[in-house]
């Protein structure tokens, strides 16, 4: 079974640290939701190249896909159940922004197939949600997951950013309780990132702010771990933590090879043979869907590429590595690489999987890159 990804691209404003494609002109909704309609009618046959042309997963991830009103919403959802068939999906997940999160809107939800919601919660400080340039208050994150829960959707995922310039750990402490004290299911977490081409990036570089130290940084990450695991929550990813039961089904995919269809401009796809993605303009995507071809770049994967790939993604899980799925040449590079990890009990072997000890997740970068071949 694969996933469907469908990328909204639309924000009311730009938060300053983000470096995924997004745009604040709202006006181009419309035609945007037909094209991606239009996408999703020209390629249904892509995943039967996998050997699955059925999907058990659909997100829609952006952006802000709350930006989205009813009506476009609805045409979204007519075209997936035409295509794929919704009663059969495991999971359906939307993105929504906290402050979108109203008596109002959840109604809209509450007539759609989703059963997921993750939201962007990043702080409980409404000093640091400003200096984001976040739209919502903490206050605002809290009601949305009541509205949330109040209408059945009780898989709730937040995300949350450490390592502000001049954040305390008692600061970061109070955020995770904070985020305990809500009950939801999932939650993913993040080091602040100073991504080029973003304004937090040129503050940083212009001198108007100062990144986090690396061993406070760390501290935090530990702190992290340590209190979710503490009441329950599974770390099955190197930034995701859930309660048992409630791992993020689509994102999964992404990280056990499991092939997707990515829908919209700079949506990716993989079908296990290839990767490909969609060109980073809504216009150039627009006009080119419209006369009935994808803007795409796409690469072939040999089997070395697709060995780094599994380096990559598997190896930022809780499972790891299978050892067995590997071919001997590809397993051999890998445990001969491996070795000194192993040795200093940043690596485990269990069960014929290599993975990451907690030690070794610190360093994960550095690791995954020795294990590469390209």
């Amino acid at each position: 079974m694969s996933g469907l990804y469908l990328h909204i691209p639309f924000c009311a404003s730009r938060c300053i640290y983000c470096g995924f494609y997004s745009t604040t002109n709202r006006d181009l909704q419309d035609r945007y939701v037909e094209m991606l309609c239009k996408e999703m009618e020209i390629r249904k046959q892509y995943l039967a190249e996998s050997g699955d042309n059925q999907i058990s997963t659909v997100y829609l991830g952006g952006g802000t896909p709350s930006q989205l009103s009813a009506a476009n919403l609805d045409k979204l959802f007519n075209t997936i159940d035409r295509l794929y068939g919704i009663s059969g999906l495991d999971e359906v997940t939307m993105e929504c922004n906290p402050d979108d999160v109203t008596p109002q809107y959840v109604e809209i939800l509450k007539r759609l197939p989703v059963n997921r919601v993750s939201m962007g919660a990043q702080s409980f400080s409404d000093k640091r949600l400003k200096f984001l340039r976040r739209r919502h208050t903490s206050q605002e994150v809290e009601q949305a997951v009541d509205l949330l829960k109040g209408i059945g959707i009780s898989n709730i995922s937040i995300d949350l950013i450490f390592g502000f310039p001049n954040e305390t750990i008692e600061e970061w402490t109070t955020d995770i309780e904070r985020a305990i004290g809500l009950d939801v299911k999932h939650l993913s977490a993040y080091s602040l990132m100073y991504e080029e081409g973003t304004p937090l990036y040129r503050m940083k570089q212009q001198g108007e702010l100062k990144e986090i130290d690396e061993d406070t940084s760390l501290q935090m990450y530990n702190e992290l771990i340590d209190r979710l695991t503490a009441v329950g929550f599974e770390h099955y990813e190197i930034s995701n933590f859930a309660i048992p039961g409630y791992r993020s089904k689509h994102n999964s995919s992404y990280w056990h090879a499991i092939p997707y269809i990515g829908i919209g401009a700079s949506a990716h796809s993989y079908d296990k043979k290839s990767r490909q993605w969609n060109i980073s303009d809504i216009n150039k995507y627009m006009e080119t869907i419209e006369k009935g071809n994808i803007p795409m770049e796409r690469e072939l994967l040999d089997d070395d590429t697709k060995y780094d790939d599994l380096v990559t993604t598997a190896l930022r899980t809780i499972d790891g590595i299978d050892l067995l799925s590997l071919d001997s040449m590809h397993k051999d590079y890998l445990m001969d690489n491996a070795r000194q990890y192993i040795d200093r009990k940043l690596m485990e072997v269990k069960d014929n999987k290599l993975r990451l000890t907690r030690s070794g997740l610190f360093i994960s970068d550095t690791i995954m890159s020795d294990l590469m071949k390209i």
